[in-house]
């Protein structure tokens, strides 16, 4: 299984995130986010979390406030996609002992390195939530170290 591209969208359509793991024009990219976001928004709860679009199945699920939302090929298994989402919202949940869009605006550099430690070319890299979280963890240990050591800038104005 292959993901194409893996977004987070808030209720009023925001994308919070986005990574993409085939090749697209930043004019392809504006025009999915486009056509799949009132698709998904305008869809009733109690409808299936997969959607036909051209020649992709999109795999979305609702958690709180955000929509995670993944693309895959026809040939692709929609559960298993619908349990990498779910697990990667449960990598958040412990990472930020709570999932909540602020968490995703506030802290988006380290959602984007869960998601590259979650996920590598639209490929599962690693199942164990804790393995993630430790590794996450230790890098942002050693990142305060550094600063502690002012051997890091943080990029404030003075710099």
């Amino acid at each position: 299984m292959a993901i194409k591209f893996f977004l987070l969208l808030n209720l009023q359509g925001k994308t919070r995130l986005a990574k993409w793991y085939d090749s697209y024009t930043q004019k392809e990219k504006n025009r999915l986010i486009k056509d799949i976001t009132p698709l998904i928004l305008s869809r009733a709860s109690k409808l299936c979390n997969v959607i036909e679009h051209g020649d992709q199945k999109i795999v979305y699920k609702k958690y709180a406030s955000l929509y995670f939302i993944a693309s895959i090929d026809f040939d692709d298994n929609e559960l298993i996609t619908l349990s990498t989402i779910h697990q990667f919202v449960e990598v958040l949940d412990k990472y930020f002992n709570g999932v909540y869009e602020l968490h995703i605006i506030y802290n988006f550099h380290k959602v984007y390195y869960l998601v590259d430690e979650y996920l590598l070319g639209g490929e599962l890299q690693d199942s164990s939530k804790n393995t993630i979280i430790r590794t996450v963890k230790s890098s942002d240990a050693y990142v305060e170290d550094e600063l502690a050591e002012g051997k890091c800038s943080q990029g404030t104005e003075d710099d």
